[in-house]
């Protein structure tokens, strides 16, 4: 396994052990140690210790836990070789960046490792020299490793709640940014559902009825198609000129625009009739929802959701019957189905996207309803058959 070796020493650690190397050359050419040496060992091993604190100094930063281990040995040393000030200057130091930069899992102990060692040092103390100097000296350990011990902790405690409130708040407009994106995206879902439903309808019988003015060489047919067409553009003008004015409303200040309701889908089935302009299409409705009122989100979709389906009948059901059924089943549900027959035509009389089904299956799920749509098999033959179940809250059925 390579050995991984620290990371060249930054500029604060080079500083701090470039002024204590001259500064405690300074002191040891001025004579200035702190204890004559111990054990008659030779006073010029304090310049040894004090090479060597400058050494783990270098590894403040980049090795904090091998420099506390080395600076505790060269402390050692340097009492027993004559004391320098710039080498326990630089062992405080020591200690304070092995508790903020070391890893969590030491450098939180290493306080208390120093509280029980002042206690004990300051007992060995007392019990060796029993003079109440033995006090100053255990007083002088706690400044020499509590302390900045302490500090460390308190200073690394509050850049690590500074980082974890910096990590929230982005964190928080992250989560901002997402609900603004998810809401920007239901609202254009929401416009594109309502400009396809009020408008297609209206452009669909204006494509199949500008198409039989151009093929159709008997002057009144073409006249009736484009009297149909100007109705159409004329009532789409107005359905486009009315969702602008719900975007441009601003809050409250103005009265809300009227809700479509499921009274108005013989109106539509109206529409409808004269879109398609043929004796073989019978449009009829079933209207089964009994007396009792429906809250208006499922009035709104109901009638979305016919009006969209009678516009695809326009444009691409086979001549038939065209069924529109509204009733209210178990537990108070909405049923809505619409039929239409179902043929292999060649053409359809208008184009299409498939925009309108995605659009009545989002207003189903957005109410937690049931949707499907597609061919099945009918009384007359084959049929297509949109049927939404639309749950209705116990405060609507009333």
């Amino acid at each position: 396994m390579p050995v991984r070796l620290p990371r060249r020493p930054d500029r604060d650690a080079v500083l701090i052990a470039a002024a204590g190397l001259l500064g405690g050359l300074a002191l040891w050419f001025l004579g200035l140690h702190n204890n004559p040496p111990l054990a008659a060992l030779p006073g010029r091993l304090s310049l040894v210790a004090l090479v060597v604190m400058c050494g783990a100094e270098l590894l403040r930063r980049s090795a904090p836990l091998t420099a506390l281990a080395v600076g505790t040995v060269t402390l050692a040393l340097d009492i027993c070789t004559g004391s320098l000030v710039a080498t326990i200057a630089m062992y405080t130091d020591v200690v304070y960046a092995a508790v903020l930069y070391g890893r969590p899992s030491v450098a939180w102990r290493i306080p208390r490792v120093a509280e029980v060692l002042t206690v004990l040092g300051t007992l060995l103390a007392v019990a060796l020299i029993r003079k109440p100097e033995a006090l100053l000296l255990g007083f002088g350990f706690g400044v020499l490793i509590v302390a900045p011990a302490w500090t460390g902790a308190g200073i690394r405690r509050h850049r690590d709640d500074a980082r974890a409130a910096r990590l929230e708040a982005e964190r928080t407009a992250l989560l901002a940014e997402l609900d603004r994106r998810e809401a920007v995206g239901a609202e254009r879902a929401r416009m594109a559902r309502e400009l396809h439903d009020m408008v297609a309808g209206h452009l669909s019988a204006i494509a199949i009825h500008s198409t039989a003015a151009l093929s159709i060489g008997e002057p009144k047919a073409s006249e009736e198609a484009l009297t149909v067409i100007r109705e159409n553009s004329v009532q789409g003008l107005a359905e486009m000129r009315r969702l602008i004015g719900l975007l441009r409303q601003a809050g409250g200040a103005e009265e809300p625009a009227a809700t479509p309701r499921l009274d108005g889908v013989d109106a539509l089935l109206a529409h409808a009739r004269k879109a398609v302009r043929d004796d073989r299409f019978r449009f009829a409705l079933d209207d089964a929802r009994g007396p009792g009122p429906l809250p208006a989100p499922i009035e709104l979709a109901a009638y979305r959701i016919v009006q969209e389906s009678l516009t695809n009948a326009v444009k691409h059901a086979a001549p038939g019957p065209v069924t529109v059924r509204l009733a209210r089943e178990g537990g108070g549900q909405l049923v809505v189905e619409v039929s239409s027959a179902h043929g292999d035509g060649p053409v359809p009389r208008a184009p299409g996207s498939g925009a309108g089904l995605v659009g009545m299956g989002e207003r189903v799920a957005l109410l937690d309803g049931e949707f499907e749509a597609g061919p099945a098999a009918g009384p007359d033959g084959k049929e297509w058959r949109v049927r939404a179940v639309l749950p209705v809250p116990e405060e609507g059925a009333l």
